[in-house]
């Protein structure tokens, strides 16, 4: 079989070059209408300014943009393998020996670095710039100080320590200086036996340690002691606590593995956060899979004249993996269905309905 690595630089760079055009296109919409929002949401709010808007604006579009990547692929792919059909490049590719699959590689190989590229270098700044912004519309629109707050339900935290675990409760918990109220610590070995229970009326949390004040301490049949100080040592800090609450797009590829086993092992739920970590890895399967989407609609439109229907064929696969993917990710979150699962089935589906589709279309 022919292959000409000239040929595949050529339709790599046609596809990265499309991809790129789309997608300052598509942001640069998002961004206007973004503004637009802010600015209907800031109206009864006279102190800020449109440069605060405009920043606000900007901060938000890294994580909208990546939720976007997947359709830009499919139709920058489309517009891609239209053009070189429709002027026949491809045809004459094809008389020469180069099959479908051949010179489909390259634009697979680039979608497949632009899911890396996205998933370890974007998705970090995205992460950073979509925690500014989620500060700033606390300040600025909700005109609250933080969006930590768990007074309505308290708080239960779990703590392995090397020879001890605890379980803490809480009923109150500032968001400003993290001083917790009418605590409760049940102190148990490493077999689960029960060994006490320690109370305070307020405990801080700092240095990686949980202080509590004035603190009673009741162990078996023993008489109750009161210490002004109670030290139980942890794992977390404040900032782990504050993105426990957060969006898990507000979390860095990179921490998250880390920030998952902290969550778990103090007692916190991460299933969110394991969900979406399944779901960034999967991104470059995704993004193959809308390749070969965008091939089996768009190489055959010259014989059959119908550039109407691959937009519609486009719009059409992108909502139904749109909602497809909302929907199991529902079923993930609630546990439903396994995680992993969830995080991958969009991907490896579409994948083989892509490669389906083409083996029909090219090899029938």
């Amino acid at each position: 079989m022919y292959s000409s690595a000239t040929l595949s630089r050529y339709i790599g760079r046609q596809f990265v070059t499309w991809f790129v055009l789309l997608l300052l296109i598509l942001l640069s919409i998002i961004l206007l209408l973004d503004v637009v929002e802010l600015l209907r949401r800031a109206g009864s709010k006279p102190d800020i300014t449109l440069g605060l808007i405009v920043e606000m604006a900007l901060m938000k579009l890294p994580e909208i943009g990546q939720q976007i990547f997947p359709f830009v692929i499919l139709f920058s792919g489309m517009f891609t393998f239209w053009r070189l059909t429709r002027s026949a490049e491809l045809v004459v590719a094809r008389a020469v020996g180069v099959s479908a699959w051949q010179f489909l590689m390259p634009v697979l190989i680039a979608a497949a670095l632009i899911g890396a590229v996205k998933v370890t270098l974007i998705n970090p700044v995205g992460a950073v710039f979509i925690a500014k912004y989620n500060q700033m519309q606390d300040r600025y629109l909700k005109l609250r100080a933080s969006s930590f707050d768990v007074s309505r339900s308290g708080l239960w935290l779990r703590q392995q320590g090397e020879r001890e675990q605890y379980f803490i409760h809480a009923d109150l918990i500032n968001p400003q200086t993290f001083e917790m109220s009418q605590v409760i610590v049940l102190r148990f070995d490493g077999d689960m036996k029960y060994l006490g229970r320690v109370d305070a009326p307020t405990a801080v949390l700092q240095a990686r340690q949980l202080e509590l004040k004035s603190a009673t301490i009741n162990e078996g049949k023993k008489e109750s002691e009161t210490v002004p100080t109670y030290t139980v040592p942890t794992e977390l800090d404040r900032a782990t606590i504050e993105e426990s609450f957060a969006s898990p797009e507000t979390i860095s590829f990179w921490q998250l593995p880390r920030f998952i086993q902290t969550l778990e092992a103090t007692g916190f739920p991460a299933t969110r956060h394991r969900l979406h970590y399944q779901s960034l890895l999967s991104q470059p399967l995704l993004y193959v899979a809308m390749v070969l989407f965008a091939a089996a609609f768009s190489l055959r439109l010259p014989r059959r004249g119908g550039t109407m229907a691959m937009v519609t064929g486009g719009v059409l696969t992108g909502f139904v993996l749109f909602v497809a993917s909302d929907v199991i990710r529902t079923f993930g979150i609630s546990e439903t269905i396994p995680l992993a699962m969830a995080a991958w089935s969009p991907a490896a589906v579409s994948l083989l309905l892509g490669i389906a589709a083409l083996l029909h279309l090219e090899d029938g």
